[in-house]
C-alpha cells in the first residue's frame, strides 16, 4: 500500500519513476518483471489473527481481499507517480468514488459535487446517496461563489472533476481546496481521469485525495478494468479496511499487472496524446462542419489561461459538436470511421469516439433536478461528440474524421 518500499520514489524524474517505483528485482527467481500473484490466500510468517482488524501492522500478506503482492506494487507505483504516501486500488473507477465517498462520509453528512460531470459518480449521487441519508449538492465548479455558497457546517466532502467529462469543464484545484478547507470542510477529493498523474498532480495543489480510473490512461489499453484512490497513509489506512475488507469491490491481481505494465509507459503515451490532440483539435476548429471544439490546449477553451496553470499536460480528450444533426453524423461514423473506433471508453492508445445525446444523458442522469436540465443544455445543445486522441498518427486521425465530417 505504501510507496516507501524497494522501487518507491527516490527523487527519481516522472519516466524513471513510471517505470521502476513499486518494482523490484525478485530476490528468490531475480526476475526482472513484476511477478503475478495469483493466489487468494497466504501462509503468514508469524502468528496473527482471523479478522482483517488484526492484520493491521502485519507487513506480510494473508487473504487477497486485504492486500495482495502485485496489487501492493502497482499502488507503490501510484503513490509515487502522484507523489503521494499511498494509494488503494479498487475493481473499477466507480468502485473507487463509491469506496472513497461511502467510506467518508455517513448519515447526515454533505457532499458538494459538479452539476455536470461522470455519469457514474453522477448517478451514485443522485440515486443511491440519498437512500443512505447522504445529502448532495450540486454546483458550477468553474464559479468558486457557488461553491462558497453552498458550503454548510455538515459538508464533509467537496468533490472535484478536471477537466470534466464530458464538458471538458475545469476547475482551479488550488482555489477551491482553499475555500474548502478555510470553511472547515475536510475532504477535498479529485477525479483526474481525464489529466493522468502526468497531467495534473491535485494533492500539490491542495486537495486531500485523488481518484483514478485505471482503466483509462494509466492502464492505457483497453484491456483492463480498474480504479484507485490516492492520499495520505493514515486516511487510506481507515479506508482499506471498511471499503476493501467490507465493500469488496478490489482489484484483481491479474488486472493490477495488466495496469503495472501500461503504467510504465505513460509519460511517453501522454505526450503522444497531447501532441495529437493539438493537431486534431487544431483541424476541427477550422473544419466548416464543426461549430465548437473544447480542447483544454487550444487558445479558445474557455478557461485556457487556467489549464496552462494547471496541467503539464493537456491529455488527449476533447469535445466537439457540428453543425448538422449530429446524431446523423455519429452513424455514419459507426460503418465509415476506419481507424479511430466509435465506442465508449477513453485514454486508450487507441483513438474512440462516441456522440452523447443531450436527451439520452438528460432523462438517465439529470432526470431530477430542472435547473441541472437547463444547464446541460445550455452548455451542450443537442448533444457533444467525445473524443479521445489515441497515439495514432494524427494525420490519419484527421483524413479518417474528414471523411465522415
Amino acid at each position: 500500500m505504501t510507496a516507501q518500499r524497494p522501487g518507491g520514489n527516490r527523487n527519481w524524474q516522472t519516466e524513471t519513476t513510471a517505470v521502476h517505483a513499486g518494482e523490484f528485482i525478485d530476490p528468490a527467481t531475480r526476475a526482472s518483471s513484476p511477478n503475478l500473484v495469483m493466489s487468494v490466500t497466504f501462509a503468514p510468517e508469524r502468528l496473527t489473527g482471523f479478522s482483517a482488524r488484526d492484520e493491521q501492522g502485519y507487513e506480510g500478506h494473508v487473504y487477497g481481499r486485504v492486500s495482495s503482492p502485485t496489487v501492493a506494487q502497482l499502488e507503490a507505483k501510484l503513490a509515487a507517480l502522484e507523489n503521494s504516501e499511498a494509494a488503494c486500488c479498487y475493481a473499477s473507477g466507480v468502485a473507487a468514488a463509491h469506496a472513497l465517498i461511502c467510506g467518508r462520509l455517513s448519515r447526515g453528512d454533505h457532499l458538494i459535487i459538479p452539476d455536470a460531470n461522470y455519469v457514474g459518480i453522477a448517478e451514485l449521487a443522485r440515486d443511491t446517496l440519498p437512500r443512505f441519508g447522504i445529502d448532495v449538492s450540486y454546483v458550477d465548479l468553474s464559479r468558486p461563489e457557488e461553491v462558497v455558497a453552498a458550503i454548510r457546517p455538515s459538508t464533509r466532502m467537496l468533490w472535484l472533476e478536471t477537466p470534466a467529462n464530458p464538458t471538458m469543464k475545469l476547475c482551479d484545484i488550488a482555489l477551491l481546496s482553499r475555500l474548502a478547507h478555510d470553511r472547515g470542510v475536510r475532504d477535498v477529493a479529485v477525479d483526474s481521469t481525464y489529466s493522468s498523474p502526468i497531467g495534473t498532480q491535485p494533492l500539490a495543489l491542495g486537495a486531500d485525495f485523488v481518484v483514478h480510473s485505471l482503466t483509462k490512461y494509466i492502464g492505457g489499453h483497453g484491456d483492463a478494468m480498474g480504479g484507485a484512490v490516492i492520499g495520505r497513509r493514515q486516511d487510506l489506512e481507515s479506508l482499506r479496511l471498511e471499503a476493501n475488507v467490507h465493500f469488496g469491490g478490489i482489484l484483481s491481481p491479474f488486472n493490477a499487472w495488466l495496469i503495472l505494465r501500461g503504467a510504465a509507459t505513460l509519460p511517453i503515451r501522454m505526450r503522444a496524446h497531447e501532441e495529437a490532440a493539438l493537431k486534431v483539435a487544431s483541424f476541427l476548429e477550422g473544419h466548416p462542419a464543426v461549430s465548437r471544439v473544447l480542447y483544454p490546449g487550444l487558445p479558445s477553451h474557455p478557461q485556457h489561461e487556467l489549464a496552462v496553470r494547471q496541467m503539464r499536460n493537456f491529455s488527449g480528450m476533447m469535445t466537439f459538436q457540428t453543425h448538422a444533426r449530429g446524431s446523423d453524423i455519429a452513424a455514419s461514423m459507426v460503418s465509415e470511421l476506419e481507424i479511430i473506433h466509435y465506442a465508449v471508453s477513453l485514454g486508450h492508445h487507441r483513438s474512440l469516439i462516441y456522440w452523447i445525446g443531450t436527451d439520452d444523458i438528460q432523462n438517465s442522469t439529470f432526470r431530477h433536478d430542472a435547473e441541472q436540465r437547463r444547464r446541460y443544455r445550455e452548455y451542450a445543445g443537442d448533444g457533444v461528440f467525445r473524443l479521445s486522441v489515441g497515439i495514432e498518427n494524427a494525420e490519419d486521425l484527421i483524413t479518417d474524421l474528414e471523411r465522415v465530417l
